[in-house]
């Protein structure tokens, strides 16, 4: 299907980065459903897209607890059909606060990890009946090695970076993908409280571009930008003693 007629379902449409690559496949003609729980901040996006050439659907839920399976039939008939869904929601959580709230650390954990899952096995049944389509998933280069700063998040976002490996090697036997995309630091609103940001953070529109590209084509895991792939190779490889002595 050409990029100016495909059918995409975006889950944590208020998202910054999800809404960089909305704007894209807006200007390819794109029909596009929004799904979110802010649904006046969802119809004001929606109003931009529309402007910018997309048919756009607003869906306003909660991603962490809607029924996903039942959520996708309802926007593929609306749609016509689904070619795309990209997951993009997600909590970061305060890693103080969640190591002394087990209730909190639950939340997280469901959020980014048992609720994904549950959109991503739900999008990749659909895509293996009809033998098509690309689920494109927001993972984190905090899922690569466990670091006291935010351990929680990145075991959350590890779990969801094996879930979505499993189903790129199980799609590719009936032509269809999924995708992860590990993000390094990205000026949101969601690392806002971060005062301080270096060379190394990224803006929305340049993940915007990778979520694109990952639905078009690229292996099942891609960094953006793509020199996190190099600084997170030697994270990984720094044996335990030096690395216990940091502050990462």
């Amino acid at each position: 299907m050409s990029a100016t007629t495909k059918r995409i379902v975006i889950l944590g449409a208020a998202s910054a980065m999800a809404e960089a690559a909305a704007r894209l496949w807006a200007a390819q003609g794109a029909s596009l459903a929004l799904v979110g729980r802010n649904a006046e901040r969802l119809e004001t996006i929606a109003a931009d897209l529309r402007l910018r050439g997309a048919a756009v659907t607003v869906e306003p839920a909660d991603c962490d607890t809607v029924d996903a399976a039942a959520t996708l039939d309802a926007l593929a008939n609306r749609l016509g059909g689904i070619d795309v869904v990209l997951l993009a929601y997600g909590i970061l959580g305060d890693q103080s606060r969640l190591e002394s709230d087990p209730a909190a650390t639950r939340a997280l954990l469901h959020t980014n990890f048992v609720s994904a899952a549950g959109w991503c096995m739900a999008a990749a049944d659909r895509f293996e009946r009809q033998r098509s389509g690309a689920l494109i998933v927001i993972g984190s280069v905090a899922g690569d090695r466990g670091r006291a700063s935010n351990y929680v998040y990145g075991a959350s976002k590890a779990g969801l970076a094996a879930l979505v490996e499993g189903l790129a090697h199980r799609l590719a036997k009936a032509g269809a993908r999924a995708a992860l995309i590990k993000p390094g630091f990205v000026d949101t609103p969601m690392t806002a409280h971060i005062a301080k940001k270096g060379p190394l953070w990224a803006q929305p529109e340049a993940l915007g571009r990778a979520i694109v590209r990952a639905a078009e084509k690229g292996g099942p895991v891609s960094y953006a930008p793509v020199y996190w792939r190099g600084i997170m190779a030697v994270i990984r490889n720094v044996p335990a003693p030096l690395f216990h002595r940091t502050n990462l």
